[in-house]
């Protein structure tokens, strides 16, 4: 033993030792001093919506009871083919001014006209944000992509006034205004600034659409004006879908008008790892609702819904989102870093991300990974 303890006392005696630190821990690190009473649970209004959508809303209500979030839901039945979304759900949402929302079944073509539509034009949800950007561990053909899409979502195509002229011709209006464009132009650069983002390209098609693309490109160069220290930049809608699949790490923040959004968030959603990881949400002044970011086009999946493996972290981050909107970003960084390591291990995955899991295998597995 007295051996062995030769080298050690050397080692001391001829090289000074200096204290080190203990590693920072950011979990515990204090980045966020709340006001007296912010723990107050905050009422949420919840659609669990069709098909897939109360599966994926069920595994965000148990994960925020195993986190003991500070939270608590009000849920309604809606369905995509109601005729109206009911009053009382109107009601609850201007009450709890956030709401969560699994997918709504939109029918094709008739008479029925979408809720989407209805819940983004009665609360006046002018903003949609999609968060596109490569989870660790998930294998795609593009690295480095990390692009949030923000579009307008009040008018444009969806504006939806159309006609038939006479038998056989309709005419569908796309409406475009200075009042909207500027707002949605305005919330692209705040979002930038608060947000460290470096550069905003705004989407347009303002070469044949002369007038009204042109004025949304006009509010957006004017808007741009305001904030110099963010690179600003335009690209025509079809050489922006060409540059997306082919260099997609070029794109930052991109404002769109409400069609170009809806396909370029889906866009570059496939390209960061598909809409099953991709949150987001819309918002407007008073009320936020979120949801899956890009297409909920699975939501009537039956074969997905019967064997119960709908992917439900995009609705995971979505309501992290939510939390940090609601003022509790601990708790949105303990759910974002627990579905991160849930991918990165890659033991529960559903199928679209290359495993075999069902949506409650991946509810435990992030529920096990919660610090």
């Amino acid at each position: 033993m007295a051996r062995r303890s030769v080298p050690i006392l050397r080692h001391l005696l001829t090289k000074p030792t200096t204290p080190t630190l203990a590693p920072a821990n950011p979990t515990r690190s204090v980045t966020y001093m709340p006001r007296p009473g912010d723990g107050t649970p905050r009422a949420v209004t919840l659609i669990p919506g069709d098909g897939i959508g109360p599966l994926v809303t069920n595994a965000v209500e148990q994960v925020m009871d195993a986190m003991h979030a500070p939270v608590y839901f009000e849920t309604f039945e809606v369905h995509g083919d109601m005729p109206k979304v009911p009053d009382e759900v109107f009601e609850s949402i201007k009450k709890n001014k956030v709401c969560l929302k699994g997918g709504l079944a939109t029918p094709m073509g008739g008479g029925v006209s979408s809720l989407n539509l209805q819940l983004r034009r009665e609360l006046d949800l002018y903003a949609s944000l999609v968060n596109c950007v490569n989870l660790p561990g998930l294998v795609t053909k593009h690295e480095n992509v990390d692009i949030v899409v923000i579009r307008e979502n009040t008018e444009g195509e969806y504006s939806g006034l159309e006609h038939e002229v006479v038998p056989g011709v309709v005419e569908s209006l796309k409406v475009i205004t200075k009042f909207c464009s500027e707002r949605i132009a305005k919330y692209a650069f705040e979002y930038a600034y608060l947000n460290n983002r470096k550069k905003v390209t705004a989407v347009h098609k303002a070469n044949i659409m002369k007038l009204g693309d042109g004025l949304f490109l006009e509010s957006c160069r004017e808007v741009a004006t305001k904030y110099p220290g963010i690179d600003y930049k335009e690209i025509i809608v079809d050489n922006c879908c060409m540059q997306l699949v082919s260099k997609p790490e070029q794109f930052d923040v991109m404002v769109t008008p409400n069609l170009y959004g809806n396909l370029v968030a889906n866009t570059a959603a496939g390209i960061a790892g598909g809409t099953g990881v991709m949150p987001g949400g819309n918002v407007g002044a008073d009320h936020a609702i979120f949801e899956q970011g890009a297409s909920a086009g699975n939501v009537g999946n039956q074969k997905i819904l019967d064997k119960k493996k709908a992917n439900p972290v995009a609705l995971l981050l979505s309501s992290a989102m939510m939390l940090r909107h609601l003022h509790f970003p601990s708790f949105a960084d303990r759910l974002e870093t627990a579905v991160a390591r849930v991918i990165l291990e890659g033991k529960c995955r559903t199928k679209d991300l290359g495993g075999q899991s069902t949506t409650q295998e991946v509810v435990d597995g992030v529920i096990a990974a919660l610090e």
